[in-house]
């Protein structure tokens, strides 16, 4: 479960925004993102592809707009988005986005574990889903999104043995650009980005407290099977 996040104006987040041709002007920086906070994704939109203000928990309380913590909804789980009764089943299908960051923390589940990690030399482009909310008296809109969480990795073992959220290969922009296409619903041809597969080099790095980000130990690297 990706839990919370950075995004640093950085030459890797630089270029993968110039990869999915969007203006970075609007794009948010935060050393510390947490669930419920507001946050940059990448969508297209009335036409246009462009970097958009979301709320980071999909589902939102339809009178406030804010986020409706009854349900944690700032993940979305893999094997929920074929479930029509599933708040992210139409989202999958009809407003997919990408949430550009830096790196992201993962704990072990005993409140005392936690790790940073990071794609040497790149950015993450995680694969997201939105969902807009107008609000009944006012016509107010604001957008939603949550981060698509697949099966744990094997080489996760002590690191987060239950989940793993969605990285998109970053170099494909095909794969990008249907990925962003809302007029695009064959999901099935994105069944394989849900295999919880290692696709890049992943920098590890022990912390302390998530918030603070502070380092308690030497970095290791975890390899793909051709790195």
């Amino acid at each position: 479960m990706c839990g919370r996040f950075n995004v640093t104006d950085s030459p890797e987040v630089q270029k993968l925004l110039q990869q999915l041709r969007v203006d970075p002007a609007p794009m948010r920086y935060s050393g510390d993102v947490a669930p419920g906070a507001v946050i940059s994704v990448v969508r297209e939109s009335g036409g246009g592809r462009r970097v958009s203000d979301a709320i980071w928990w999909l589902m939102l309380d339809r009178k406030t707009l804010k986020p409706d913590y009854r349900y944690a909804s700032f993940n979305s789980r893999s094997d929920k988005l074929d479930s029509k009764r599933s708040l992210a089943y139409r989202p999958y299908r009809e407003s997919r986005c990408i949430i550009p960051a830096s790196a992201f923390i993962e704990g072990l589940g005993d409140r005392k574990t936690y790790h940073k990690i990071e794609l040497p030399g790149q950015a993450i482009a995680f694969g997201g889903l939105c969902k807009e909310y107008i609000q009944p008296e006012t016509g107010e809109s604001t957008l939603a999104a949550s981060i698509i969480t697949l099966p744990p990795l094997p080489e996760w073992e002590n690191i987060h043995p239950k989940s793993t959220p969605l990285m998109l290969p970053a170099e494909d922009s095909a794969i990008l650009d249907r990925w962003l296409d809302p007029e695009f619903h064959d999901t099935e041809a994105f069944r394989q980005l849900l295999e919880p597969v290692l696709r890049s080099d992943q920098l590890v790095t022990p912390i302390g407290k998530p918030s603070r980000w502070n380092e308690t130990g030497d970095s290791f690297l975890i390899r793909t099977n051709n790195g």
